[in-house]
């Protein structure tokens, strides 16, 4: 009952560091964690700290608290200033109600070191082990449970003059704070991880690809280094016992020889020896019996003799060794028979015969759990500095190699091994350099080859022996090749095609789509089909075999030069500009359909536009008026129409080349990112 009140009583007070820790991380998570804040946790965990003193729990005669929460707490969960400083007033507090008030004097420098050592230790796993990070519920647990190992030990270490009672101490106190102490931590960081998301079931298998190697080698440090321990323990725990035994079989027969001499002397010398008084160890008993069997010497007067022990020295030959239940305890007991009669029997408790060893046992056990600790924590901090540190600088070199930047080198050299890794993956990659510019020279021949046969497919011949007209067109690709064209061909002696067309896309597909449309186009015009006609049969042809969706705007017109009259068709192109005489330049907002490619069986609607003497008719692509500049602003058709009216009297070579340079001008140091096609045309009136 008295310990089921301690586990409830205990359980009570961790709780309550659960809970407040919880609400204060969640309180302050997204907060900045400035110096103020930092002394104010410190203090509040002190307080804390100091509170679990006061109200310690009372178990056996002993007190029992959870103070090594308050710092590791503040330093682990929150800042290292934050543990220290509440570390500080912790332990500081202890040691003086502990010399000045009489509040737990015998262990006062052990919980006060430990309440002081706690702070400094969570703060060096905070910035070295954890580098801020929160730890995890084991690593919490063995963390809460060090600390407490650690005070249990100075116990002892404190109390060398008097090991029986420290002991004691140790015995009744290290179970319940250990257990709970890391419990405390181990809980706390729970709620913080589900908080968080970070948590993962633990019935999910994880897999080789999610533990890191430092997880890997801690787990299998931990493992060895136990096992080391523990059958070091074990090995020294067994010599120990066979040290005790042999001392007590030497102690029990040195007291029975002593005890039959001593006996013997008095019943020589005609005295009677009921009274005589000999210690066997500190609190063994014995008993003499003469030939008769009759008592005539032993503790308390050998008033322990009972039946029980009769029969144990009727059962034992002399001098043997044995245990048994002596009085209610298990002792080891040995029988001495003199050759003057006597029969002696002596005992010693089994907890006076192993004291000495328990107290190493567990003065060792403390000692390996610490050095385990320290060993595990150095190891963790010379693996993550020699190697995984090492690992994620070549992985972060690698990272921005396989993003492109071929320039980056792994300058990882502290070692042969990470040194010999820097250098071939440097070599790989000046290898993979080299392939790369033979590459982009291979293909940069490709690439203006293709330049010139697209660009070859254009006409470039703008002086006709009919003087009924001008003409004048550009094309500017915004890479190698580009998905725009323009076309202008006689489809008889006094009939006129002009074809302005863009693409999807850019590069060498949109140029094969490109020459696969300009071909259709001219071949259907060509054999006298109008506008509309040539541009539905077109789409038809470019809709088979179109698996990749490419589609092109195409504006289109036929001009009679006779009459002027142009018979025009849109496909999703950009409104043409138009001057009428003297006029200025007005967008003219035609019928727009789909781009061909698009969709089969489209219809096309044709319009008509008068042209007479003197008028001007300029399209384009969308990349004039959708160039940006490095303000993300585009040129857009006012400025176009702008400048159009500013040039609207000079020759069309001199006109498309003013709206290039005004374009140039606005766009300024922003790349171009799509085709820039031009074409003007100019009647003239009747040839």
């Amino acid at each position: 009952m008295v310990t089921f009140m301690m586990i409830l009583k205990m359980s009570a007070v961790t709780l309550v560091y659960v809970i407040l820790t919880f609400l204060v991380w969640r309180n302050l998570k997204d907060r900045e964690v400035t110096s103020d804040l930092k002394v104010a946790i410190g203090l509040f965990y002190g307080i804390l700290s100091v509170m679990s003193t006061h109200f310690a729990i009372d178990y056996t005669d002993m007190l029992l608290n959870v103070r090594d929460l308050g710092p590791m707490c503040a330093g682990l969960f929150f800042d290292p200033v934050s543990g220290i400083i509440a570390g500080l007033i912790g332990g500081v507090e202890r040691y003086i109600v502990g010399t000045y008030f009489g509040i737990g004097e015998y262990t006062r420098v052990a919980c006060s070191v430990s309440t002081c050592l706690a702070g400094f230790f969570a703060a060096f796993m905070h910035v070295f082990i954890f580098k801020g990070k929160k730890p995890s519920v084991t690593y919490a647990f063995f963390m809460g449970a060090a600390i407490e190992v650690f005070h249990m030990y100075v116990v002892l270490i404190t109390h060398r003059n008097d090991m029986s009672m420290a002991f004691y101490v140790v015995r009744v106190c290290s179970g319940p704070m250990i257990i709970f102490s890391g419990l405390g931590l181990a809980l706390i960081s729970a709620a913080i991880k589900k908080s968080l998301g970070e948590t993962h079931s633990p019935f999910r298998a994880i897999s080789p690809r999610e533990v890191s190697v430092s997880n890997k080698f801690q787990v299998w440090l931990f493992g060895v280094t136990v096992v080391v321990l523990a059958i070091n323990f074990g090995f020294t725990y067994a010599m120990q016992t066979q040290a005790a035994l042999q001392s007590a079989k030497v102690d029990l027969k040195t007291a029975g020889m002593d005890i039959n001499k001593s006996v013997s002397w008095i019943h020589d010398h005609g005295g009677k020896a009921e009274n005589y008084i000999h210690h066997v160890g500190l609190t063994g008993t014995f008993v003499v019996l003469d030939e008769t069997g009759n008592v005539v010497a032993g503790t308390q007067g050998g008033k322990y003799y009972n039946d029980g022990v009769r029969q144990l020295i009727d059962m034992h030959d002399n001098h043997q060794l044995f245990s048994a239940n002596v009085f209610g305890e298990d002792s080891l007991c040995m029988v001495h028979r003199s050759k003057e009669g006597l029969t002696i029997f002596a005992e010693i408790p089994e907890s006076e015969v192993y004291e000495a060893r328990d107290i190493q046992a567990l003065e060792t056990m403390l000692a390996d759990i610490l050095l385990l600790t320290i060993i595990y924590v150095l190891i963790s901090l010379l693996v993550q500095s020699m190697v995984v540190d090492n690992l994620l600088k070549v992985t972060e070199s690698l990272g921005k190699i396989t993003l492109g930047d071929l320039e980056e080198k792994v300058n990882v050299y502290n070692s042969s091994e990470f040194a010999s890794l820097s250098d071939d993956i440097n070599l790989t990659v000046d290898v993979l350099k080299g392939y790369i510019d033979a590459a982009e020279k291979r293909m940069e021949q490709e690439l203006t080859l293709a330049h010139t046969i697209q660009d070859s497919a254009l006409p470039k011949n703008f002086t006709f022996s009919h003087k009924g007209f001008e003409i004048f067109a550009t094309m500017d690709p915004a890479k190698e090749v580009g998905g725009d064209f323009y076309d202008f061909f006689f489809v008889d002696a006094e009939k006129m095609a002009l074809v302005i067309a863009d693409v999807s896309g850019k590069g060498i597909p949109a140029a094969l789509f490109m020459m696969r449309s300009k071909t259709a186009i001219r071949s259907l015009a060509e054999s006298g089909a109008e506008p509309a006609v040539v541009l539905e049969k077109v789409n038809e042809e470019l809709c088979e075999g179109n698996d990749i969706n490419m589609f092109v705007t195409v504006w289109m017109g036929i001009i009679d030069l006779k009459t002027g009259v142009m018979r025009c068709v849109n496909a999703g192109h950009e409104y043409p500009a138009i001057m009428h005489g003297d006029g200025l330049f007005e967008l003219l907002k035609d019928t727009h359909r789909p781009p061909l490619g698009a969709m089969a069986e489209l219809t096309f609607e044709e319009y008509e536009l008068q042209l007479d003497p003197g008028d001007v008719l300029y399209v384009y692509t969308d990349g004039v008026p959708e160039s940006i500049n490095t303000a993300e602003e585009q040129y857009g058709t006012d400025r176009m129409l702008t400048i159009l009216n500013v040039n609207r009297g000079v020759p069309m070579i001199a006109m498309l080349a003013d709206v290039k340079e005004d374009m140039d001008a606005f766009v300024g140091e922003a790349e171009q990112f799509d085709d820039i096609t031009m074409m003007g045309f100019r009647y003239n009136g009747p040839q």
